[in-house]
């Protein structure tokens, strides 16, 4: 027991003592008052001893909390020393006054006092305008997390390596399922015999095995076509680093064949619900189907990322999915109420040919329809103008605002020629009905109108017309079309083939010789194409400014005082195009509603549709387009340091 208390117990008898003598003295003096002066003598010497003794019991409490309050202090910094956590303090101007020992052994230094806080931590300094300072940095190869209280001015630095280690183990060790599936078997083997077929095959299934091997996935055949691939999310991140080389391997051992043996990869991760990847994966794969096939598309968490695409689609050469789906359009028909059919907005002569040719179909069955159109512009003012002429086809064709009030949920709407929510003339039609098909022949894009009941995708087609015209033979017993219904449809397939020298098949052919027999006008085609005089100056204009990108690129930039219609800038990258040793052009303007198109053409040995999804834009594999804000100056600088960064990853221009 510490001396003090010993003492205050002493000094508590003492007390007792004196308030016994006090009480003794009273009853002695009543009595006899010479041993009432002795007990009052006796009371004084105990009332002495008494304050002698809290003297002293005071001075060793102060004794004792000086000596407790040192070791508590030399305790103290000692744990603050040697504690597993960093602990900073900095002044008003961020250099660092005190720090303890912890953080000598992080940094390697024995001392960081006088230096700046960001520079001993550098993630502190905000990485650039509206952007929060980082929380974490790795030092030596240890993870530390910061805690700065800029309030007190104390930085509290934390070890979390392990932490840090099993979160990322954990994530690498997450589910991830993918489909492997061949694009075009059925078209390849056409003609093999069962031996030439089954070495290609085995050459194939040999690749896609091997593959599996060197990154340690779960091979599972699910068809004669189709492989279900099981790994870690870990996995699947070394895959898309090496951009899913499995594509080119199996495109490269099947060049031989007239038609190479492409793969369509589909590929989902980042959820712990078993049904819910297994939903993403077909999703996944849906996707790179509806892009042309040859191409790995990853659905990790809310990241969607496109590996390869370094072929064109291929022509399917049965119409069997054509009759389907034409028989299915027709059900949809009889069971709607109307139906409402839609292009993009500033629609080509492509998206109003399907739109009549879906009119046609709806009229075969009675049913009323109607195309909406918002404004006319000059690419299809030539065409409107022949339309025109037909006093009932122009009433079929209503604003925006009136096909709201025609739209009902038991309408059918028909989306033509794109696919994407934000491209179609009104979008808020979408939102009206329950019942929505899309017929497109562009390849399938990461946005896409969610719920519809039909869709009808096929890259290969030369166009969304020819898709149209395919549905028209199947969707009736007896199609007869109007001439100016069939030069309508015809005119679509015209434009987008540039008068059939790009992307035919032997289905566009047909489809075509379909449509003149019912009357289609090509002279008048050719009239409705024709160019002003005053556009073609224009457009030679813009051509001037062309300069070429890695000698085979063509980059043509308007002036940024100029407005340049859309229509003119497709046509200037067409032009472009023909030039000895372009492969590749993009035309850059702005449009009079103030954003900034680029149209983009190739001859097929560049994919201009994956760089225009890097600016936001779509399209084809030959053809494609954006618009974004910015001026002339920006959007070409963004060009060429995205066509850089394809070369990189992808060799773009291989």
């Amino acid at each position: 027991m510490p001396k003090f208390l010993v003492q205050r117990w002493h000094g508590m008898h003492i007390v007792w003592a004196l308030v016994l003598i006090f009480m003794m003295t009273v009853v002695l003096a009543w009595y006899q008052w010479l041993l009432g002066l002795l007990g009052l003598m006796l009371g004084g010497i105990v009332a002495v001893y008494g304050i002698m003794a809290e003297k002293a019991f005071r001075k060793d409490l102060d004794d004792y909390v000086l000596t407790l309050s040192y070791r508590i202090k030399s305790v103290g910094n000692d744990v603050i020393s040697h504690l597993p956590i960093g602990i900073v303090i900095f002044d008003e101007d961020n250099e660092i006054q005190w720090h303890n020992g912890f953080i000598s052994t992080v940094v390697g230094k024995s001392s960081i006092v006088g230096e700046s806080l960001h520079t001993s931590f550098p993630v502190l300094q905000p990485a650039g305008k509206d952007k929060e300072p980082g929380n974490e940095i790795t030092i030596n190869g240890r993870v530390y997390e910061l805690q700065l209280k800029m309030s007190e001015r104390v930085l509290y630095v934390v070890d979390i390596t392990d932490r840090s280690t099993l979160k990322k183990r954990y994530e690498e060790e997450k589910l991830a399922l993918g489909i492997v599936m061949m694009d075009n078997l059925e078209e390849v083997a056409q003609g093999m015999d069962e031996q030439q077929r089954a070495l290609m095959l085995s050459k194939v299934t040999g690749e896609i095995n091997e593959w599996a091997l060197k990154y340690g996935l779960l091979l599972r055949r699910l068809s004669s076509d189709r492989y279900m691939v099981i790994t870690k999310q870990g996995t699947l991140k070394a895959l898309e680093q090496s951009r899913f080389e499995l594509l080119d391997d199996v495109r490269e051992i099947t060049i031989e064949q007239k038609l190479p043996m492409t793969l369509s990869i589909g590929f989902a991760s980042g959820s712990d619900d078993v049904n819910e990847l297994g939903h993403l994966v077909q999703g996944s794969l849906d996707i790179a189907l509806g892009r042309g096939g040859d191409q790995a598309v990853v659905k990790f968490g809310q990241r969607q990322s496109f590996y390869g695409g370094k072929s064109n689609a291929v022509e399917k050469r049965t119409r069997v999915r054509a009759r389907v789906i034409a028989h299915a359009l027709r059900d949809l028909m009889k069971e709607s109420d109307n139906i409402i059919v839609m292009g993009h907005k500033q629609p080509d002569m492509d998206a109003i040919g399907a739109a009549i040719g879906v009119l046609k179909a709806a009229q075969l069955y009675g049913r009323e329809a109607y195309i909406v159109l918002e404004g006319v512009n000059p690419s299809i003012q030539r065409m409107m103008d022949m339309l025109k002429e037909d006093e009932k086809l122009t009433k079929r064709f209503v604003s925006p605002e009136q096909a709201l009030n025609l739209i009902s949920k038991r309408s059918l709407a028909v989306v033509v020629d794109t696919h994407r929510a934000t491209m179609v003339a009104e979008p808020r039609l979408l939102q009206a009905t329950e019942r929505i098909v899309i017929v497109d022949h562009h390849r399938r894009s990461e946005e896409f109108i969610d719920d519809a009941v039909l869709v009808y995708m096929e890259p290969y087609a030369s166009s969304t017309c020819e898709l149209v015209t395919e549905l028209l033979q199947y969707i009736h017993e007896r199609v007869v079309l109007d001439m100016r219904e069939a030069t309508a449809l015809l005119a679509g397939i015209t434009v987008d083939t540039k008068s059939f020298a790009f992307r035919t098949g032997s289905r566009t052919f047909e489809a075509a010789s379909f449509l003149r027999r019912n009357g289609a006008d090509s002279a008048l085609i050719q009239r409705m194409l024709k160019e002003d005089l005053d556009e073609y100056i224009r457009k030679a204009e813009l051509i001037r400014h062309a300069e070429t990108f890695r000698n085979c690129i063509a980059i043509a930039a308007a002036d940024s005082g100029k407005q340049v219609p859309q229509l003119l800038i497709a046509q200037a990258a067409d032009t472009l195009l023909n030039m000895t040793g372009i492969k590749a052009s993009f035309v850059i303007g702005t449009r009079p509603d103030g954003l900034v198109g680029i149209s983009a053409r190739s001859l097929g040995q560049i994919n201009v549709q994956i760089v225009m999804e890097r600016l936001g834009g779509g399209g084809h594999f030959t053809n494609a387009a954006a618009q974004m804000q910015g001026t002339i100056s920006e959007v070409a600088g963004k060009l060429k340091q995205v066509l850089e960064e394809l070369e990189k990853e992808e060799g773009l221009f291989e």
